[in-house]
Parts: C-alpha cells; sequence; structure tokens
C-alpha cells in the first residue's frame, strides 16, 4: 500500500480535536487510510452497520479507540450524538474520524453539531511525492486516483469513464445537484474542452440551453466536490487592464484525459491543448503538497493583461509573493527567464520560479529554474 502523506498531520489534528473529518472526492482512498489508524470502522451507508453501531453506542464512547464514521452524510442522526459524547467528556481528543465525500448533509451536520469540535483534512488523489518518480508521466496521463491506473495502469481509462457516469447518474444528483444525467454528463464534457481558460459561463450555458447562473450554479457544486477548480485573477493595481474572469480546470489529469479521449502517453503529447493539461496539473500537485503539509497561504491565483504578459500561478508564502511560470519544455531558454522577471517585476513578486522538465535545481536568492519535484523538495520544503 502507498503511503498517504496526510497520515501525520491527521494523526497531529487527533491529538488536539475530539474529532477529525476527512474529505475529499469519491474513491480517493479515504477508507483505506482510516483503516491503518483504527480498526474501529462503521460502513454508515449501510443500514446493519447503523444498527450496530446504535446497539455498540455506549460501550464504544468509553472506549480508547479512534471510531471511524464512514459515509457520515448517510446517517444524519449521528452528528448530535457525536456532539454529546464530546461534550460529556470534552477535554478528551482524538475520539472520532468522520468521512465523507462532501454533501450537503455531511458539511450541514459538521457545521450545525460539531464546530469547534472538529478539524477538516482533505485527501486528495495521489502526490508526485507519494508515489515512484519513475510513475511521474503516468501519474500525470492517469491521474491520481488510487484505482485508476497509477497502480494498475490497466484500469485506465475505463475506471475513469465508469467514475464520472457514476457521479453523473447517481451521486451528483443524491448531493442535490438538480441537473439531469445527460446534462451533468455534457456539462463534464464541456469543462474538459474549456480546461484552463478563461470561464465563460454565458457561452457554455447557451452550448447547453441553460442560463449562465445555471451554468454558474453547477460549477460551484463541482468545486465543492473536489472535482474542479476554479484559479482566481489576481488583483493589483498596474497600468495594464487585467483580465478578471477565473481560470476554470479540472483536478484530476486522468478524468480529464479520458473526457478528451487521451489514452496514452503518445496520444497526450500529440494533443493542441498537452501544454495547458500539463501547467494545471504541476499547478494542483502544488496546491496538494501544500495542503499535506497544512501550511496556510494567499491564494492560488494567476495573472493575465490584456497586452499578453501572463504569470500561471501566484502564491504568498511565509510573508513572500511567489510568481510561478510553469513550461512543457526540457530546455527552457533565456527569454522564458525574461518573461517571467518582466510580469513579476509588475507585481513585485519577492521570487520568480520557472518550472519545466529540466533534469536540475538552480536557485538564487530571487529566481529558481526547476522541475515539480526540485520544487517541492528543494524551494518549497524549505519554508514550511
Amino acid at each position: 500500500m502507498i503511503k498517504r502523506l496526510i497520515t501525520k498531520n491527521i494523526i497531529s489534528r487527533l491529538k488536539s480535536y475530539p474529532a477529525v473529518a476527512i474529505l475529499g472526492p469519491r474513491q480517493v482512498g479515504k477508507t483505506t487510510l482510516a483503516k491503518t489508524l483504527s480498526k474501529t470502522y462503521y460502513d454508515l451507508e449501510l443500514e446493519q452497520e447503523r444498527l450496530r453501531l446504535d446497539i455498540q453506542w455506549n460501550s464504544l464512547i468509553k472506549s480508547k479507540e479512534v471510531i471511524i464514521l464512514d459515509e457520515a452524510q448517510n446517517y444524519p442522526e449521528i452528528f448530535p450524538r457525536i456532539r454529546n459524547a464530546i461534550d460529556i467528556e470534552r477535554k478528551r481528543n482524538g475520539r472520532f474520524l468522520i468521512l465523507g465525500s462532501v454533501s450537503p448533509g455531511l458539511m450541514q451536520g459538521v457545521s450545525e453539531f460539531l464546530t469547534g469540535r472538529v478539524a477538516l483534512c482533505e485527501l486528495n488523489p495521489f502526490s508526485v511525492l507519494e508515489v515512484d518518480g519513475k510513475r511521474d508521466e503516468r501519474l500525470w496521463l492517469m491521474g491520481g486516483y488510487p484505482d485508476g491506473g497509477i497502480i494498475k495502469e490497466q484500469q485506465f481509462p475505463v475506471w475513469q469513464q465508469n467514475y464520472l457516469d457514476l457521479l453523473a447518474m447517481r451521486d451528483l444528483p443524491v448531493w442535490g445537484l438538480n441537473a439531469r444525467p445527460p446534462v451533468i454528463k455534457r456539462f463534464f464534457g464541456m469543462l474538459a474542452a474549456s480546461h484552463g481558460n478563461i470561464w465563460n459561463a454565458s457561452q457554455i450555458g447557451k452550448s447547453l440551453g441553460l442560463s449562465y447562473h445555471t451554468v454558474n450554479s453547477y460549477l460551484a457544486y463541482l468545486e465543492q466536490t473536489y472535482l474542479v477548480r476554479r484559479l482566481l485573477p489576481y488583483h493589483t493595481n498596474i497600468k495594464k487592464r487585467l483580465v478578471k474572469s477565473p481560470k476554470v480546470y479540472w483536478r484530476d489529469s486522468g478524468l480529464l484525459h479520458s473526457l478528451l479521449h487521451a489514452h496514452t502517453a503518445n496520444a497526450l503529447l500529440t494533443q493542441p491543448w498537452v501544454g495547458v493539461s500539463w501547467e494545471s496539473w504541476i499547478i494542483e500537485q502544488i496546491l496538494i503538497f501544500l495542503n499535506i503539509s497544512g501550511s496556510s497561504y494567499e491564494g492560488p491565483y494567476y495573472l493575465r493583461t490584456n497586452d499578453g504578459y501572463e504569470i500561471d500561478l501566484i502564491l504568498s508564502l511565509s510573508g513572500m509573493t511567489y510568481a510561478i511560470e510553469i513550461k512543457l519544455s526540457s530546455s527552457p531558454g533565456k527569454g522564458d527567464r525574461d518573461r517571467i522577471e518582466k510580469t513579476a517585476d509588475m507585481i513585485g513578486a519577492d521570487r520568480r520560479v520557472l518550472i519545466s522538465k529540466i533534469p536540475g535545481h538552480v536557485e538564487s536568492k530571487a529566481f529558481v529554474s526547476t522541475n515539480l519535484r526540485g520544487f517541492l523538495t528543494k524551494t518549497l520544503s524549505k519554508i514550511l
């Protein structure tokens, strides 16, 4: 089993809070991870498990074992019982591990009954630092879901296709997305076609026969379920007009490539959008790393001016602003550095980073030229 790096963070929070909720998309490995921390497990999606929990409750809350409550959104009655058990012994931590995909039912229960009593942890698909370096290209192609191909590559892309079908036909409507499955599936396709581009809700709504208000509500729902990410524009006072709409991209590259029918490494590299795919994958890997480390930061943002100046990712970390440019190239040139330096000067960035596929790592006080692993382990690790 591949070790999940966020485990340390979860254990730390169990020591500080009575309950910890592990949130994330379906099939990301929440149950597998939780079972490494305790053997006291209940799947609340099953009626017989809810009955077993009810019968054993009084003895359970007296035990020293962490109680794992999986798919808690399916049993909303459990939340006031968790709160009561916590309040009886308020100083006792590490009692409950609550698992669930984000849904209105889960978040309502957590916010209504467990505010101040629970810490939230987000479990992402596999990070580049959780797999062998030889699998990096496969991770980009197939994505990071444990069953999606990173472990058994023959699973890709059939697993992703079935996963998206199940989300459209069952999970998203049950969780409250008010749309028919065929519409949801078409929306998936539209999001893939516009992946990494400036968001245009009116254009997508016109293609689907929906208002832009409805399309934006669908997008917000998919954000809440960890399927897509909205990259907001950076606002600053410079003497140039800035693009003010967000970019939107699929958080898992395997789901994107499945939707766009890029099923092999060769097929991916011949696509006109391959650079956008790699750019968004790098951004997501950086954000996963920051989540695993439990770091606080401002962002993520991007910057684009109307006359063509652009920064792919802007983050504020430890009091410094990072301007990060991402190039799908093994030999970035002086022109690439000059462009990021000039644009970074516009926003007063403290550090400028050029991430490409170069094998080495070159770092000075203000400028870094490196690859993804180098940036995570040699630059970010120093300040987190």
